[in-house]
């Protein structure tokens, strides 16, 4: 039972750390807050209504990704590239805000306020594995898999490549990343388009785990990443893995000994333990010192 517990709360951790990763990497590269960024996420599931009736499973996660990427573009050039100064940083947050409800709104007005059932596919995600007495469903295994794969992918790119290079000196200062002729533009919109596309996949997760797609989600997820993106520290991309894992699991045990009612407390009251002792979360060094980051 504990051990089974502790896969289910890993398995909500990793889709918790996928939103916070999208929230840290924006704040942490650009120093701005996404609020349209849980509504990208809900509406992964959506697109994941609609792309696992009509394709195979890999296609419509490909799909889904591509779909959120443009939405982060679209926010990108909607709420943040008119309002680029810093003393406009409070106008994008709201602006992003504005376009998140416009979001909500249209999948309202197209689907409805009810959750939409979202059926798995027929074949072996339905079936199951007994590890060490546990019974794990195939479907917590593809999770978890597509998860840390596109995680530790992020992370190659970050550290491996030229785009990577460059998020990490935008990340330092956007004036001398202009400077060493660094394309700020083109770098923000990869920025955006990356955690977009993450977020939206941790919908389509969320979707095939849940068995629906709500438009209420991207609200209790959305603040839950940007608790779990404080516990981990601002702009820290391994805070926000270790911090989505953390709560995870600890919502986990909440329901293991009889404490379900309190579950939604559980990312409150770690945020305020960990800033009471760690204000700058648990890892505070953003994306200044990336050789140590997820």
């Amino acid at each position: 039972m504990l051990a089974g517990q502790i896969i289910n709360g890993i398995v909500s951790g990793a889709m918790y750390a996928l939103v916070a990763i999208g929230f840290s990497l924006v704040i942490g590269v650009l120093d701005k807050l996404n609020f349209a960024h849980p509504e990208v996420f809900m509406f992964g599931g959506f697109v994941a209504l609609v792309s696992i009736t009509v394709m195979p499973l890999p296609l419509a996660f490909l799909v889904v990704f591509l779909v959120g990427g443009a939405m982060g573009l679209l926010t990108e050039f909607i709420a943040f590239r008119r309002f680029g100064s810093a003393d406009a940083k409070i106008t994008a947050a709201l602006a992003s805000m504005a376009l998140g409800l416009i979001v909500t709104d249209l999948v309202h007005k197209w689907w409805g306020t009810e959750p939409m059932p979202v059926t798995l596919p027929p074949g072996w995600l339905q079936n199951s594995q007994q590890i060490l007495g546990v019974s794990v469903l195939n479907l917590q295994f593809v999770i978890l898999g597509v998860t840390f794969t596109l995680m530790a992918l992020l992370h190659l790119v970050l550290q491996r490549t030229a785009m990577g290079r460059q998020i990490r000196a935008l990340a330092e200062s956007s004036t001398s990343a202009s400077l060493l002729g660094i394309n700020v533009k083109r770098v923000t919109q990869s920025v955006f388009f990356i955690s977009s596309a993450l977020a939206a996949v941790g919908g389509l997760l969320l979707a095939l785990r849940g068995g629906a797609a709500s438009s209420d989600i991207g609200l209790t997820f959305g603040l839950k990443a940007l608790a779990i993106m404080a516990i981990g520290g601002l702009g820290d991309l391994r805070g926000a893995v270790i911090g989505g894992l953390l709560i995870g699991v600890l919502e986990a045990l909440m329901f293991l000994f009889g404490l379900g009612r309190l579950v939604e407390m559980t990312v409150w009251v770690t945020m305020i333990a960990v800033l009471m002792f760690r204000p700058g979360g648990l890892f505070s060094g953003g994306m200044h010192n990336q050789e140590q980051r997820v």
